[in-house]
């Protein structure tokens, strides 16, 4: 009996041993959908689009609740997500190269043009534990050949420009794929990826895989669009767009072979799986307006859209499969943020983080290990100093408090007990002026401590023509009905 229990203790001290050197260097897919919004899928609450494959993912791994991407458009959140810091920091606080408004009450500050080549990325931390690193799909953080993703730690990558294939793309370590005529986007970009999962299978790596979907212009198989055009006929419902829905499958059709991928070659369990997006989803196109498809999306029950501080421009999905660490069914509450995958992968891959580098983001392993746990930080900020889909603005959230601030002049604030209002219905900024007062403070000194670029007063400003947008690229106004969207005020007057 005494030996039967030693031996019994031995295999399975083996057997963990065993599990724990497995998973030493696990490999990390990280899946960056572009403009998804939090509730864009099933498991998310999306009673129309189908999403099987990412529904199952959460259902084996963590879903997060409260998940925020740092930026509420697409380049400063890749930003966040390469450096490990909030793009204040860095300057790269719009879109690349954005738009501007000339005519507004003020001028939005210029945005850095490319993620600086001194800033040592997530690529670059892991390359030094010995990971092999690959890049598929857009990156967006940088339009020279000097700043793309090869000169940024990836040893592979696959940079494709624009919506549709075939279509220019860049690849660094050639690759024999090249995108067959009409095939879509999202399944070249699976191909690639799951090339590089093949040809890396026998040592770590670190793969991310970046779409263009589900951003507009809106484009998907058709196929797939009769059948949402047929649901939405059905259920006499006009959103989501039909096509934008077609375009969420695509993406659930992508992450589907890749998971598949992962199982047929035997790493399922030495893999971690990360799936989110990089700013909240798009109800209305209000710029750009030739080619456009004015509404895309519901982002119910949250208020705003990409390009706001309101939930709905920030809030993501974020689901992680991770079988040794993550136990499945399980979701996290704790508020957490893009800059804080940096951390979380670097202590996965047992790799050092940057020495002269500040990192913002908090490691989400004990989250992981235990959903309940809370993160070792009081507050996560945000700063978005242009028009867009909104003024521009700055945010706090402090556990249940959001306190968002236009820094646009007007000096208006909103204040949201978040935990119990997600949709910010209710503006408690006048019954709570203690609280306005102490956030402000804090959103303040955290400003002054990035350094964060701030908007100026405008000696040009003129109410009647403040709603024109302007081509950054161009230097010329678009041709856009923005003028009757956004109209002047009596205040404004």
């Amino acid at each position: 009996m005494i030996f039967r229990t030693i031996l019994a203790f031995v295999l399975s001290a083996f057997i963990f041993n065993s599990t724990v050197v497995a998973a030493d260097k696990p490999n990390i897919i990280f899946i960056f959908i572009d403009d998804m919004g939090w509730g864009d899928v099933g498991c998310y609450g999306n009673d129309f689009i189908d999403t099987p494959r990412i529904d199952q993912l959460a259902a084996e791994g963590i879903r997060f609740t409260d998940f925020y991407a740092a930026g509420a458009v697409c380049s400063p959140t890749r930003c966040a997500v390469q450096s490990g810091q909030n793009q204040a920091r860095i300057g790269i606080t719009a879109h690349i190269p954005g738009h501007w408004r000339p005519f507004e009450r003020v001028i939005t500050p210029q945005t850095t043009m490319a993620l600086p080549l001194d800033t040592v990325t997530v690529a670059e931390t892991l390359n030094t534990a010995g990971y092999e690193t690959g890049y598929v799909g857009k990156w967006h953080l940088g339009n020279g050949p000097e700043f793309q993703p090869d000169r940024q730690g990836y040893d592979f990558s696959t940079v494709i420009n624009g919506p549709h294939l075939p279509g220019k793309y860049r690849v660094a370590k050639p690759s024999d794929l090249k995108p067959e005529p009409g095939q879509y986007r999202t399944d070249f970009e699976a191909d690639v990826s799951i090339q590089f999962i093949e040809k890396n299978k026998e040592k770590p790596f670190f793969l991310m895989l970046s779409p263009f979907a589900v951003h507009i212009p809106l484009g998907a198989m058709s196929e797939k669009v009769a059948k949402y055009e047929a649901k939405a006929k059905a259920a006499k419902r006009d959103l989501p767009h039909p096509v934008y829905a077609a375009m969420v499958e695509h993406c659930d059709d992508m992450l589907g072979r890749i998971v598949d991928a992962v199982e047929e070659n035997g790493l399922t369990d030495k893999t971690m799986i990360v799936f989110t997006s990089d700013n909240g989803g798009l109800y209305r196109r209000y710029d750009y307006r030739e080619a456009a498809d004015d509404k895309v999306s519901s982002l119910a029950p949250l208020k705003g859209e990409k390009g706001s501080l309101h939930e709905g421009g920030i809030r993501v999905p974020l689901i992680v499969k991770y079988p040794p660490l993550a136990k499945a069914g399980t979701e996290s509450a704790e508020p957490s943020i893009s800059y804080d995958f940096y951390p979380t992968f670097a202590e996965l891959a047992g790799a050092k983080l940057p020495v002269n580098q500040t990192i913002d983001g908090k490691s989400l392993l004990p989250l992981l290990k235990d959903p309940a746990a809370k993160l070792d930080r009081t507050a996560v900020h945000f700063h978005y100093p242009h028009y867009h889909h909104d003024r521009p603005a700055s945010a706090i959230r402090e556990r249940d408090w959001k306190l968002i601030e236009y820094i646009d002049g007007s000096g208006d604030v909103e204040l949201y007990q978040i935990g119990q209002d997600i949709g910010e219905s209710k503006n408690l900024a006048k019954e709570k002026a203690g609280r306005v007062a102490d956030l402000r403070k804090k959103l303040k000194a955290w400003q002054q401590s990035v350094n964060a670029r701030m908007p100026m007063p405008n000696i040009h400003y003129d109410p009647i023509r403040a709603g024109e947008w302007w081509n950054m690229r161009t230097g010329k106004p678009i041709d856009s009905d923005s003028r009757k969207r956004f109209p002047p005020t009596e205040k404004d007057l």
